[in-house]
């Protein structure tokens, strides 16, 4: 079974008309539930040095005090509350939670997570810390000679990530997105694909296939996938034309590929701001009912990482 872990379970308050899709996490983890192939888990809180790995620690301190500049927490977007710390800190828990787990299965995701606009010293976007980021940095700890590969597929570059991991020789930091889109102060990843608005499913996966081609010759171990659907046709924050079918295809071929690599992994949720909610969540449905499906075909990675 393919171990999932879950954070809706904490509660983030916002104020009426917020935009920020707050009910699709229930509704994605509700919809698994009867699926066979599916293991649903709690996710566990981030501990504080888990956080300082990545963050600065007068960044930690203040959110997780409540005493963060006002200008800071505007800039991530949500009004501070107890409820956000505990949400945030599952999340960030959760992906560390199915890393450690991938160890042992070869795949392993959260419905949660891919918060990649989060910088060493603040948070932006919705995203307070950056959970891939703490993740890569626990397993770089415990594996000094491992090679990470972060292939970020939301609509949005994955900002945060890139200037994290900027000087890193050993993780690979990939983001396909937008050109015109939300950051509007682009980073530099190891390797950066920017579509023209209205872009379409046929130039996206043949962009995709020549990215995964370069990742390759990184020859990586473990593999992030941040798997946000925004670049989903009519999404009110995407501006790209991808179809259902179109998202199928790039989950299918990412999969493949790390199968193909041999690359243990961990698939995060990330973007969506359909309307109606529900084409959001069956976007992200796909992804983690696929996954489920190959998990078979990922081999058990621990005599590799014990090397």
């Amino acid at each position: 079974m393919l171990p999932l872990f879950y954070c809706d379970h904490y509660d983030i308050p916002l104020p009426p008309g917020h935009k920020f899709p707050l009910r699709k996490y229930r509704l994605l983890r509700e919809a698994l539930t009867s699926d066979r192939g599916i293991d649903l888990l709690p996710a566990p809180l981030a501990f504080e040095h888990d956080l300082r790995r990545v963050h600065d620690a007068d960044f930690v301190t203040e959110f997780l005090s409540g005493t963060l500049d006002p200008v800071k927490m505007r800039r991530i977007g949500f009004p501070w509350s107890p409820g956000l710390v505990d949400r945030t800190l599952a999340s960030v828990g959760g992906t560390l939670a199915a890393t450690r787990t991938a160890l042992s299965t070869g795949l392993a995701g959260v419905l949660a997570g891919g918060t990649h606009h989060a910088f060493r010293h603040e948070g932006s976007g919705f995203c307070v810390f950056n959970d891939i980021a703490v993740s890569t940095a626990w397993l770089l700890e415990q594996l000094p000679d491992l090679r990470i590969a972060i292939i970020d597929l939301d609509v949005h570059q994955g900002d945060g990530t890139a200037s994290i991991f900027a000087e890193e020789i050993r993780v690979f930091s990939l983001s396909l997105h937008g050109a015109h889109n939300f950051p509007f102060r682009k980073q530099k990843s190891s390797l950066d694909i920017e579509f023209p608005d209205g872009t379409t499913d046929q130039p996206y996966i043949e962009a995709l296939k020549t990215a995964l081609a370069a990742v390759s010759g990184f020859d990586p171990d473990f593999a992030f996938f941040q798997s946000g659907v925004d670049g989903l046709a009519g999404d009110r924050l995407g501006r790209l034309g991808l179809t259902l079918a179109g998202l199928a295809e790039r989950d299918r071929l990412v999969l493949r590929w790390m199968i193909s690599q041999g690359i243990t992994g961990v698939i995060t949720l990330g973007g969506g701001y359909s309307e109606p909610i529900e084409h959001t969540v069956e976007a992200h449905l796909q992804t983690f009912r696929l996954a489920s499906a190959s998990l078979s075909d990922f081999s058990k990675p621990l005599s590799r990482f014990s090397r």
